[in-house]
């Protein structure tokens, strides 16, 4: 360690050791380290309690987002719903992570700043009153051994001078022996400076150890001293730790979240939903409604009717999705009439059926051009403005009437969107089809 100097005292300390005069100046900075310590700790607390609060957010809004995917998507079922938990499960995990935030600023937060509080005390001229209490205690126990410490350091320095100018003397009247021209009276001078010289160092020594006596007589004195104000600071120093180890527990139990019977619950049900998909389940429900088992209306002879006599357009039978009412048909099957309830599959909530069918080319949606292209919407593209929009997702098309696009491919909205969240539109390649709404943005 360098050579330091305290100047209270004026002395030179050389070593790193407690007892020596200044030393004690680390205990004294450790009052003041444990200060700014409780503010580490709760800008530590503060910092996590903020990522908390970000996670639980965007848990909340993945969950939306995804939940309104899903729903507007083609899976459907059980497998649906067991998709549909997952989101569910980031929701109530979200709000328990807003309760960690919670308890961190409002428990722990604060209970740090209130004991903080009440075990520092700031003084009117800065500092706290337990740092300068400590560093008056010290320097009151050190100060009557490191003023001897100051004796015994100048005695010292006396004798080492002493010798010194002894030795000086002694070459110099060794050297003059050789030297014809010194008389011999300067010759007596020499020998008289070594013998003063040696009279100096006797009288040095004798005082160098005196005040060495004197400074070991009040060591023990000193020692004592020193320990008791050193007691007093580790047992402040005592309850700080203890205090930190009790609020790092409570921050762990906060924290974790395992020991929570609510969040054993969530990934419980979690577990129940996700085995509870049945594809077996799923494939009878498809084909009951939308594969061989769904109701025919199956073409029977019919009466003449005026009511029959006119060809709806796919776009006025879009805008008759809630049914048109024919005459002169009669159901034929066991399954007339069927009306299937229970899980909604988000392929059922995108499409339209028409209410009747023709094998009248220009009426038929499947109708093939000359070059083999079969587009339905060919018989009607121009109706209503046109918008320019971009596409903010990729989307790949699931049915033969539905448009696939990347994300940031440019096309034209060509109908606005409908009751069950789709638009149709254009591309770029002259393909028209359908897409989800809230997939484009329109561009300014």
């Amino acid at each position: 360690m360098s050579v330091t100097y305290d100047d209270s005292v004026g002395v030179e300390v050389s070593s790193d050791s407690f007892w020596e005069v200044g030393n004690y100046k680390r205990t004294v900075k450790r009052i003041d380290d444990g200060h700014r310590l409780c503010g580490d700790l709760m800008n530590c607390l503060h910092e996590r309690a903020r990522i908390e609060k970000a996670y639980a957010q965007q848990l909340t809004e993945w969950a939306r987002r995804w939940k309104q995917l899903v729903e507007k998507g083609p899976q459907y079922g059980t497998v649906e719903k067991a998709w549909m938990a997952v989101m569910s499960e980031a929701e109530r995990v979200s709000e328990l992570h807003l309760e960690v935030k919670a308890s961190l600023m409002n428990e722990d937060f604060e209970k740090i700043k209130n004991w903080q509080k009440e075990a520092f005390h700031k003084q009117m001229m800065g500092g706290f009153k337990e740092t300068k209490e400590a560093e008056d205690g010290f320097r009151k126990a050190q100060k009557p051994w490191a003023k001897k410490l100051k004796e015994v350091e100048a005695a010292k320095k006396a004798h080492h001078t002493a010798c010194k100018e002894e030795k000086l003397a002694i070459s110099r009247e060794a050297n003059s022996k050789a030297d014809p021209s010194l008389n011999p009276e300067q010759l007596k001078k020499l020998q008289d400076k070594i013998e003063k010289c040696k009279q100096d160092v006797l009288k040095t020594k004798d005082k160098y150890e005196k005040a060495l006596k004197e400074l070991d007589q009040t060591t023990p004195q000193y020692m004592e001293n020193m320990e008791q104000v050193f007691e007093q600071c580790q047992q402040f120093e005592e309850k700080r730790l203890r205090f930190f180890r009790e609020v790092l527990l409570e921050v762990q139990k906060h924290l974790d979240l395992s020991n929570v019977a609510s969040y054993k619950t969530i990934y419980r049900e979690l577990e129940q939903n996700i085995k509870a998909a049945d594809a077996v389940e799923d494939l009878r429900w498809f084909r009951a409604n939308h594969g061989p088992g769904m109701a025919m209306n199956w073409p029977q002879f019919e009466e003449w009717s005026a009511d029959l006599n006119r060809t709806l357009s796919r776009r006025e039978k879009k805008k008759a999705a809630d049914g048109v009412t024919l005459t002169g048909i009669n159901q034929t099957g066991d399954h007339s009439g069927q009306n299937k309830t229970g899980s909604v599959s988000s392929y059922e909530k995108t499409q339209n059926y028409p209410a009747d069918w023709s094998d009248d080319e220009s009426n038929n949606p499947f109708t093939t051009d000359a070059n083999g292209d079969s587009n339905p919407f060919d018989e009607d593209t121009t109706s209503g403005s046109e918008v320019r929009v971009r596409a903010l997702y990729d989307y790949e098309g699931q049915e033969h009437d539905e448009l696939s696009f990347k994300a940031g491919d440019e096309l034209t909205k060509i109908e606005d969107e409908d009751e069950q969240g789709w638009c149709k539109g254009r591309l770029d390649s002259g393909q028209v089809g359908l897409y989800p709404a809230n997939y484009v943005e329109a561009i300014q």
